[in-house]
């Protein structure tokens, strides 16, 4: 049973690492590099509050259109990253699963999520989803293809079980850092009854006390789910 107040499933669409780097006149890697570190302070802070599921949204099927050495660094350090992590993922007994259509990515990071989804699969604690090569129209298209392939009949609790996050309850909170105001085609069905939180502060400079605040506004939001 969860907490009353405390959000089962937070996602996060991490925004503004490209825009960090260029206040700073770094390069557009740089932010992506000190994204990934909030990555894992956000992760272990949501463990600590019990938090049951952390969807990151890491690469759209839209970001195949960013330059393409951009796109190269960002494979390669997702790939690091994966590996990297496994010992804090291990430690606070986090699972990792990864959504999205994988099979666009290189053998060597599809055998790289493959292992960390393996070793971690039995692990109690919150479950770390990374959105990768995701798009919530690809996601659904995907889900009314296997539909019709097991021919089941049309119905909401069917078609959830044919998304990426089946067995996964849908979003409680959703929270987009960098000041933009829109979905970007993430978590579309899940987010039909999600609290939306939009905070300026670019995704490099957002950490657990700032998170912590929007948990504590979430808990003052009064969820009613069409009723009244």
């Amino acid at each position: 049973m969860v907490e009353e107040g405390k959000p089962e499933h937070i996602a996060i669409i991490m925004d503004g690492n490209g825009r960090w780097a260029k206040q700073r006149g770094l390069k557009r890697t740089a932010g992506h590099e000190e994204g990934a570190k909030v990555v894992r302070e956000i992760t272990t802070y949501c463990t600590k509050v019990d938090i049951k599921y952390l969807t990151l949204y890491a690469f759209s099927t839209e970001n195949w259109n960013r330059p393409k050495l951009e796109v190269e660094y960002l494979m390669k350090l997702l790939e690091k990253f994966l590996k990297n992590e496994l010992e804090t993922l291990m430690k606070n007994e986090i699972r990792f699963k990864a959504i999205g259509d994988l099979s666009k990515f290189s053998n060597s990071l599809q055998k790289t999520i493959k292992e960390v989804e393996e070793k971690t699969l039995n692990n109690k604690n919150l479950t770390q989803v990374l959105a990768l090569n995701y798009g919530s129209k690809d996601e659904i298209v995907r889900a009314i293809k296997k539909l019709n392939e097991k021919k089941l009949e049309i119905t909401e609790e069917n078609f959830e079980s044919c998304l990426d996050t089946a067995g996964f309850s849908n979003v409680d909170l959703l929270i987009r850092t960098s000041g933009e105001i829109r979905l970007s085609n993430y978590l579309l069905w899940q987010n039909a009854y999600a609290e939306l939180f939009f905070t300026n502060t670019l995704w490099p400079d957002f950490n657990s006390n700032e998170l912590e605040l929007i948990l504590e506004d979430f808990k003052k939001r009064q969820r009613r789910f069409g009723a009244l």
